[in-house]
């Protein structure tokens, strides 16, 4: 049988489903590759947003007069907004497709991220940084829409490319930020406590601009928009309800375990990119600029560590099928959760730089593997699974701030390495997840392979 042909405007070869089996990241092509630069930048956009109070807070604690509690309940908040939102934006992919979901939350959430500037106590702080976490839920859709161009064995490296490039907004905002603070001082002579307020135009401003680009330059799926371009899958989909997609998707025990694991690999790092500048400042008494400049270096080794768990995947899922990925995953994950350890027993500024980024690696490559499992677990319900993967890491990244650097009675380095035991051990239950017809960790596929592919898709 000849390849089916590519779908208009695509210089790329594609499979059965018009999904394609390459991945040119310097191309820009109709639909594919278009799709991938559009969801990463708009994801880029939603991080460089969320993030841009971190490198800031020296300055902000001195203007609202925020207690260390204030500050660890704002962490908190930021990562608890995006908790439900996560949840919501998988059926919502399922049943309006990823570039409205993704576009509309971006309008939605912009006015919150210029309301910044307005705040004036800490309580008002706290629920900005509440508000401002709803817009973390377009990872969603950004995983969404690379699962529904890309096919199984590119699938792994386009979600992790895609992810790993806009995470990257946690870490360029550290330095941007405390730039442009930087230049409204010395060059237009305002004050630092307007100073700080006035930028907040920069994040806001780029997040509507990404939203409208992915609103008319977007493509939901390889065969055209949602309403246009229905594959099987998605005329399946819209035949169903909502809840009964959502709990399709609930029922499925593995979603349950990537959750977990999300939650201790992106958990830890959205914990990270919360702390760290402020770990730095405090603990090594180096400038604002500094500490940005250190922690930028953490969020900015997402150019090429996610994708490389994603490459990763691919690779072991080649040769050695779902094995090969669950053991990735898991080998890397602990990797990562050791360099963790160590981090916090380091007592030297050059000595935390190293292995900072060697955990950062290791850390960030862990989420690019997860999610080339993600799109494995459930067709029918991949919004929602991915929805649930992606909530688990923000209430990771909750409950680590909250138990760790809320108010703890355990000094921030202490913290740290308790950070990175709780990854170890929450690793551990990838050794469950097992697949009827491609096996687990630990054992091999069922003897009786056709019925075990048939009993899968029942249940899924």
């Amino acid at each position: 049988m000849p390849p089916p042909p590519p779908p208009p405007f695509s210089s790329l070869p594609v499979d059965e489903n018009q999904k394609a089996t390459e991945f040119r990241v310097f191309s820009i092509s109709k639909p594919h590759m278009l799709a991938f630069h559009l969801a990463w930048l708009s994801l880029f956009s939603c991080f460089f947003s969320t993030f841009s109070i971190p490198p800031l807070l020296p300055i902000i604690r001195a203007d609202l007069n925020l207690t260390d509690a204030d500050i660890g309940h704002a962490g908190i908040a930021s990562f608890a907004g995006s908790i439900f939102s996560r949840l919501a934006m998988g059926p919502v992919c399922d049943l309006l497709g990823p570039r409205i979901a993704s576009a509309t939350l971006s309008l939605l959430t912009a006015p919150i991220v210029l309301a910044t500037s307005l705040v004036s106590s800490p309580q008002s702080f706290i629920l900005i940084r509440f508000l401002l976490g709803f817009s973390l839920a377009n990872f969603v859709a950004n995983q969404f829409w690379m699962s529904s161009m890309f096919s199984t064995n590119v699938v792994g490296l386009a979600n992790g490319v895609a992810a790993g490039w806009a995470n990257m907004g946690a870490g360029l905002t550290q330095l941007v930020m405390p730039f442009l603070y930087n230049i409204l001082i010395k060059y237009f002579n305002i004050v630092p406590f307007t100073a700080w307020r006035v930028i907040f135009i920069v994040p806001a401003t780029f997040q509507v601009i990404t939203a409208i680009m992915v609103l008319v330059y977007g493509q939901d799926f390889p065969t055209g928009n949602y309403k246009k371009g229905r594959t099987q899958y998605t005329k399946q989909t819209q035949e169903e309800n909502l809840l009964r997609i959502l709990f399709r998707g609930l029922r499925n025990y593995r979603g349950w375990i990537l959750a977990l694991t999300y939650g201790y690999c992106f958990g830890v790092e959205l914990t990270t990119d919360n702390v760290i500048a402020q770990y730095f400042y405090d603990r090594f008494d180096v400038d604002l600029q500094l500490a940005g400049t250190i922690a930028a270096s953490f969020g900015m080794a997402n150019l090429f560590s996610r994708p490389i768990g994603g490459v990763i995947s691919d690779k072991m899922g080649k040769r050695f099928g779902m094995r090969g990925r669950l053991w990735g995953l898991w080998v890397v994950q602990t990797v990562a959760g050791l360099l963790c350890v160590l981090l916090g027993r380091i007592n030297s500024l050059w000595g935390s730089i190293v292995v900072m980024c060697g955990f950062s690696v290791f850390v960030q490559a862990a989420s690019g593997l997860t999610f080339g499992v993600v799109p494995f677990v459930s067709q029918r319900s991949l919004g929602v699974i991915s929805g649930m993967t992606g909530s688990g890491g923000t209430v990771g990244a909750v409950v680590t701030q909250l138990f760790l650097f809320s108010g703890s009675k355990f000094s921030k380095q202490t913290s740290i390495s308790l950070m990175g035991i709780m990854m170890i051990v929450c690793t551990l239950p990838i050794t469950l997840i097992y697949f009827p017809q491609w096996g687990g960790m630990l054992c091999g596929p069922s003897f009786d392979l056709e019925k075990a592919i048939e009993d899968y898709h029942l249940l899924e």
